[in-house]
């Protein structure tokens, strides 16, 4: 077999596998039914119903964002994109003025630039 044969082999097997792999892929639907408020994790194990409510780590990976205004410094500092020395001015600044109303607030402690605000409003709310 020549070398342009051997290509078009291989990208037929390559081919095959992609149809494949895109027959197996996981879809779009959510995994679990029923409302994501009402997920509990049983020996880290997502589910419905019973069990204890699921860490800030797990809500995260569950797709939940979390509430600045009631996080603690220990859990917002796991946030991607905060660390510990913001995730402490952030709770300072929440002690001292009281909660969050708006997002320019949070904007205004420091260390809080347009890029860590973006970062923030995808995975924490202002409740």
């Amino acid at each position: 077999m020549n070398r342009t044969g051997a290509l078009a082999v291989a990208a037929l097997g390559l081919l095959g596998l992609g149809v494949l792999a895109r027959g197996r892929w996981p879809g779009s639907a959510p995994a679990l039914d029923c409302d994501p408020g009402a997920v509990r994790v049983v020996e880290g194990v997502a589910v419905c119903g019973d069990g204890a409510a699921p860490s800030s780590a797990q809500q995260l990976l569950l797709g939940r964002k979390l509430d600045l205004n009631h996080v603690s410094e220990g859990e917002l500092a796991g946030v991607p994109g905060v660390g510990r020395s913001l995730a402490r001015r952030l709770i300072q600044a929440r002690e001292a003025r009281g909660r969050f109303a708006s997002w320019d607030e949070v904007a205004s402690v420091p260390g809080v630039g347009d890029a860590r605000l973006e970062s923030l409003q995808a995975t924490v709310e202002l409740r």
